[in-house]
């Protein structure tokens, strides 16, 4: 255990409301505008944390916030006990204070773990095993060209954007390309002519056994993972893995089928050997980082 007065834990939860607004306070504007970010409204869409509870502070397990009756009240977490702040070192006169315990929040592990304990086993799980594989370097992003495939007949997936290549040239980029994708949730968004195509048909159920660290939406998950732990996880680390959600995402879309200059981000240009290397370059920075947030997480459960 270990303890923070009011005037720390206030100024980090400052500094971490800071840090997260820079992301969740555009995204809020541009809905309230009814606007739309091909790149940037992602990690807030197709993630299920708001942008209201990803701007909220949380120490993780093992920390004592004095004076902080607004976050006992708080879901998972409880009072601190006498023995608590008496072995995060706080003198026995202010450890045996029944008014500071009363308002001094730590979480509640165990009811955490009564709640959710099967997603705990769960996501170790998954973390331990991607971590521990080695990375297939040879997707190139072309998942996102499997989920374009026949616009034509299927409509196009982000209606308000172009493909670069057209209809036809997505097409083909596809078909005269191996399709290899691991990761199930992009998996499932294949166009149905895109499906058979794929060298292996993930599922659900071999999820935790198939993803692998180099790939670009297990690695985007790794965000998912941590604020789905919160409060066990300190939000410094579910900002970290945000951030390398935000970057992975750049690349994701720079290396679709879609036109996206006009939105200030130049194409990864995979259809060809150039883009390819490039696109691989990126990618094997990101396993690194990925692995090592993933490591970090594991450490925390």
């Amino acid at each position: 255990m270990r303890v923070l007065e009011a005037e720390q834990w206030r100024e980090l939860a400052a500094a971490h409301e800071r840090r997260a607004a820079r992301f969740a306070d555009p995204f809020v504007q541009r809905r309230n505008r009814g606007e739309k970010h091909p790149v940037e409204d992602f990690l807030f869409t197709y993630y299920t944390l708001k942008p209201g509870q990803f701007k909220r502070w949380h120490p993780g397990a093992g920390v004592i916030l004095l004076n902080a009756p607004e976050v006992v009240e708080r879901k998972f977490y409880r009072p601190a006990t006498e023995a608590e702040l008496l072995s995060a070192g706080l003198p026995a006169e202010r450890a045996g204070d029944e008014k500071l315990r009363a308002v001094s929040a730590v979480v509640d592990v165990a009811a955490f773990l009564e709640k959710r304990e099967t997603a705990v086993n769960f996501t170790r799980e998954i973390l331990s095993n991607t971590a521990e594989k080695p990375g297939f370097f040879g997707c190139f992003g072309l998942h996102e060209w499997a989920m374009a495939y026949k616009s034509e007949e299927n409509n196009i997936r982000h209606e308000y954007l172009d493909l670069r290549l057209g209809a036809a040239g997505t097409d083909a980029v596809v078909e005269n390309n191996r399709i290899r994708c691991s990761h199930f949730d992009a998996f499932r968004f294949f166009m149905p002519q895109a499906a058979p195509l794929n060298e292996i048909q993930p599922t659900r159920e071999e999820q935790r056994h198939l993803e692998q660290p180099s790939c670009m939406h297990a690695n985007m998950d790794v965000y998912k993972w941590a604020y789905k732990l919160l409060p066990l996880v300190p939000s410094e680390l579910v900002m970290d893995a945000f951030e390398l959600a935000w970057e992975v995402r750049q690349l994701d879309m720079k290396a679709a089928p879609y036109d996206l200059r006009n939105w200030g981000f130049e194409p990864v240009k995979v259809e060809n050997p150039e883009g390819k290397a490039e696109f691989v370059r990126q990618q094997r920075a990101f396993a690194e980082r990925s692995v090592e947030v993933r490591r970090r997480l594991l450490a925390c459960l």
